[in-house]
């Protein structure tokens, strides 16, 4: 794709935040659908504070601030430093369902580059190699917008607050009117979250969420659900 031909960083960033990118992420609720069952979710206010909780307790303080660090080693294509960043993100996967998501949307967005050509071959290949979770093949993918640090980080957030969004209409289930409450929310609360990952090196990242492990085990074996976490 030319230099003239190609989208701007904007419309990369716009379109790598799009629910309709093909690499699954409607198909998990990240433990949401367990709270469900448990009750501990069951309104428009739960579902809120729910998600806004997760932004804060685990995104910004784990793959968000994985991608912080991510997105500049692949400009420079500093091959340890992903690996030892996707090493940690697969370590931190504290259940088989969250193994499973960080694997597949891994995968699937890998393919996702390779179907578009935005990619060179040696960052394929090493993507490949690693293999790839979510946050390092998304990383890669955001460090080709070339836009900055910050507005990359608010568009994966943003995708993902989608994401969260439509399984609580699902799962909850809630209307139309209380999602887009939910999003204006989470709009609020993104820039903050944003923030928080900018600024956390390694000895301050962390995955430490035991409630959502425990519900993220439980929902391997729930007998009604919908969501594949």
């Amino acid at each position: 794709m030319s230099t003239e031909t190609a989208p701007s960083g904007l419309l990369q960033l716009i379109w790598l935040a799009s629910p309709a990118l093909p690499i699954g992420g409607f198909s998990y609720s990240e433990g949401l659908e367990a709270a469900i069952e448990q009750g501990l979710v069951h309104n428009e206010q739960s579902a809120t504070d729910w998600v806004v909780d997760q932004l804060h307790l685990t995104q910004s303080r784990g793959d968000m601030a994985v991608m912080a660090q991510a997105i500049p080693a692949w400009q420079c294509m500093d091959t340890q430093r992903l690996q030892a960043l996707n090493d940690w993100v697969m370590a931190t996967r504290e259940t088989a369902e969250m193994r499973l998501q960080a694997e597949q949307m891994g995968r699937s967005l890998l393919d996702w580059l390779r179907n578009l050509q935005h990619a060179s071959d040696a960052q394929l290949q090493c993507c490949a190699q690693l293999p790839p979770t979510y946050s390092l093949a998304m990383a890669l993918a955001l460090s080709l917008a070339q836009a900055p640090l910050n507005q990359a980080l608010q568009a994966v957030a943003f995708g993902w607050a989608e994401n969260m969004t439509q399984a609580a209409l699902k799962a909850v289930p809630l209307g139309q009117s209380a999602g887009q409450r939910m999003l204006a929310r989470l709009a609020r609360e993104i820039p903050q979250a944003v923030q928080t990952a900018l600024h956390l090196n390694d000895e301050d990242r962390q995955a430490f969420s035991p409630m959502l492990a425990i519900l993220s085990a439980r929902h391997e074996t729930q007998y009604s659900r919908i969501f594949r976490s």
